[in-house]
């Protein structure tokens, strides 16, 4: 799906998704992609399942310069379990769940509001 907003300069914009992977700021990535407002990379999970307080490390680094950070579930919204949850809240980070294409839509949407954001995108 291909999606088209504006944003800052400085910000990272998700333009497409799907087919196993992403575009971001001009940038095609194959799989899933950590999106943060510094840089995009790529991100090894597959699937929730995957989901770990390790996978989300780098996050954690940014997450007091975070609004909002948004878990892109792949093709539809799952819950993140209690333990791992509480973990990233101890952390610092509160998770928004949903799907990913839900995930795309709502992060640009945030980003031309001039909002810090960041995502964790399994590619769908």
């Amino acid at each position: 799906m291909k999606l088209s907003r504006h944003a800052p300069a400085d910000r990272q914009l998700v333009q497409r998704y799907g087919n196993g992977g992403f575009r971001v700021s001009g940038v095609d990535f194959t799989g899933s992609v950590v999106v943060l407002p510094a840089g995009t990379q790529g991100w090894p999970l597959t699937s929730t399942e995957d989901l770990s307080i390790d996978a989300f490390a780098s996050v954690l680094e940014s997450a007091a310069s975070l609004d909002v950070f948004l878990l892109g579930c792949g093709m539809r919204m799952e819950l993140l379990n209690r333990d791992l949850r509480a973990a990233l809240k101890d952390g610092g980070l509160v998770i928004d769940t949903m799907a990913t294409a839900a995930a795309c839509r709502s992060y640009n949407v945030l980003v031309t509001e001039g909002r810090s954001v960041g995502a964790a995108l399994i590619a769908v």
